[in-house]
């Protein structure tokens, strides 16, 4: 079915959808409370370098942390100084690259095949699930996906252009690297380093390294990567191990860090982070596929290397030993340009043997959705999963509604007003599912527990974290907590200041009893032990997890 013109929208309505889509983007970042643990954890690091002052060594509950580079960081920071400390600017940086991951896909794929596959390109990458999701969650990964994004289009673009112009772009590609590499590690080299020498040699050809502008390009590189990887380390002379071959090497060969999952993990989050467009996208990458080229034309095929990315950072986060569903985020631009390049081309039975799977999807889902309501327990209520069942129940019916649509167009031969009425049902269904999982935060975030905890506090008093770290009461607390006989992910920052933690809760007792005031938190069952032994404490906050104490 042919059709990339058929169904275009107007100029103007274009220019709606586009403001539709930022309002929607941007406006319920403030309306859910963060959740532990990676939310918590990336706004209390800037919180804390605001507090201190402290903008080059990363700190978590004020101890060294030095799993990620500092760029996001920095840009949270900055945020928190001109809009004020909250849900909303602690997830700004995610939302505003991903908001712009969405603007460069569609123009990169206007640029490369016209206005309609740059149009299709950014519907579809701003409604995948996946995508969408971590649009809206504060993690370092869109940061990364975004720059890695800016680095290949900037080498997409410097193979087809005059010598001075593509000389241009390469700049762009090795600054996008450079970013990259300070939003979340040395990781970004590899990905684009294993796709060029995957393009060359499956094509056999070797004009894109003629065209790397090396010298100019990785003295740019290093001019934006280089200053703070070399202050922090200066600043800290443990940094460079636990960085580059803790985080890194470890991670990748081994399963130290306990995200370790079978072979087959990353092709699960595929077909569902993909979702509206799982199997769609799949037929347009076979057909991209299709059309590659002649191998050692020295014709560079745009679609060829991007095929090459997605595949290459497939496989590489596949044969990882450290596994999580974000890693596979970087791959989401160039399936959305591919597909809008080809989606609208694919046959009208195609189309609608996806959208009737999708339809099936929907009706079980809704059919199913008041069995979360079996969860109930110590975690979440009744009434907590009855109303994230009603939000589900709504989630599903908007996504109902828009494949059925969908449908519709299909069979009326408007494929690429099809592709907008099912992005539209696809992220509007995200954004409602993201915001019923709110009514489990008094389980899943510290926030209802700070805020009972607050006016009953004075500022400068001792707070203990007793045997657990809820990593969202700091940045709501807007303080740190003094560890005890707990470590996690601080071990290491534990270990390069050991005084700044109580290794044991007997210690902790007798600090405890020579404090004439001070606060602490623990979970529930800690606090009924330590009440048992005859600790003096006065509750003054709880949640379903934790409970803040005073003594006075």
């Amino acid at each position: 079915m042919s059709g990339q013109a058929s169904g275009q929208v107007s100029g103007r309505l274009m220019w709606l959808l586009w403001i539709a889509l930022a309002a929607v983007w941007f406006g319920t970042l403030g309306q859910r409370a963060l959740l532990r643990p990676d939310e918590g954890r990336y706004a209390e690091i800037p919180r804390e370098m605001i507090a201190t002052g402290d903008w080059l060594t990363p700190r978590l509950n004020d101890l060294k942390y030095f799993e990620k580079p500092a760029l996001q960081y920095w840009a949270t920071a900055i945020g928190f100084k001109i809009f004020g400390e909250s849900e909303w600017t602690a997830r700004l940086w995610p939302a505003l690259t991903g908001f712009l991951s969405i603007v460069l896909a569609g123009w990169t794929g206007q640029r490369l095949w016209g206005p309609p596959a740059g149009h299709l390109a950014a519907a579809i990458l701003a409604s995948s699930l996946l995508f969408a999701v971590m649009g809206h969650l504060l993690t370092l990964d869109m940061g990364l996906s975004f720059f890695l994004q800016v680095a290949w289009t900037g080498f997409l673009f410097a193979q087809q252009e005059d010598s001075r112009t593509g000389r241009r772009w390469m700049l762009v590609a090795w600054a996008g690297l450079a970013l990259a590499v300070l939003s979340k590690g040395i990781v970004a080299l590899v990905l684009i380093g294993a796709a060029l020498v995957g393009y060359t040699a499956l094509n056999r050809d070797l004009s894109p390294w003629k065209r790397l502008s090396p010298l100019a390009g990785l003295a740019l590189f290093l001019t934006i990567a280089v200053p703070w990887f070399a202050a922090v380390s200066l600043a800290n002379p443990e940094f460079p191990h636990f960085f580059f071959v803790h985080e890194h090497v470890e991670r990748f060969l081994t399963t130290a860090h306990r995200r370790d999952e079978p072979s087959w993990y990353f092709v699960a989050v595929y077909a569902l982070g993909a979702l509206p467009w799982s199997l769609l996208l799949l037929h347009a990458l076979a057909r991209a596929w299709g059309q590659r080229g002649q191998p050692g034309a020295g014709t560079f095929s745009p679609q060829r290397f991007l095929l090459l990315w997605i595949l290459g950072t497939f496989a590489f986060f596949s044969v990882s030993g450290s596994k999580m569903a974000p890693y596979l985020l970087p791959i989401f631009p160039a399936l959305a340009l591919l597909g809008g390049r080809h989606i609208a081309e694919l046959s009208r039975r195609t189309w609608l043997l996806h959208l009737g799977l999708l339809a099936v999807l929907s009706c079980a889902a809704l059919a199913s959705v008041d069995r979360v309501q079996e969860l109930a327990g110590e975690g979440y209520s009744l009434a907590m999963l009855q109303g994230l069942a009603t939000w589900l129940a709504g989630a599903a019916g908007v996504f109902l509604a828009g494949v059925l649509a969908a449908a519709v167009l299909v069979w009326s031969y408007r494929p690429a007003t099809a592709v907008t009425v099912l992005a539209v049902a696809g992220l509007l269904s995200t954004i409602i599912g993201l915001q019923g999982h709110d009514q489990l935060a008094s389980y899943n975030s510290a926030r209802s527990l700070a805020a009972q905890a607050l006016p009953r506090m004075k500022r400068g008093l001792p707070f203990y974290s007793v045997l657990s770290y809820e990593q969202t009461l700091p940045f709501y607390l807007k303080r740190t907590l003094t560890q005890v006989e707990n470590q996690n992910e601080m071990r290491f920052g534990l270990e390069q200041e050991p005084e700044k933690w109580i290794p044991a809760v007997e210690e902790f007792k007798q600090r405890w009893h020579d404090d004439r005031q001070a606060y602490a938190v623990m979970k529930i069952d800690a606090f009924e032990t330590l009440v048992a032994d005859g600790l003096p404490m006065t509750e003054i906050a709880r949640d379903r997890r934790y409970v803040i104490v005073e003594k006075n």
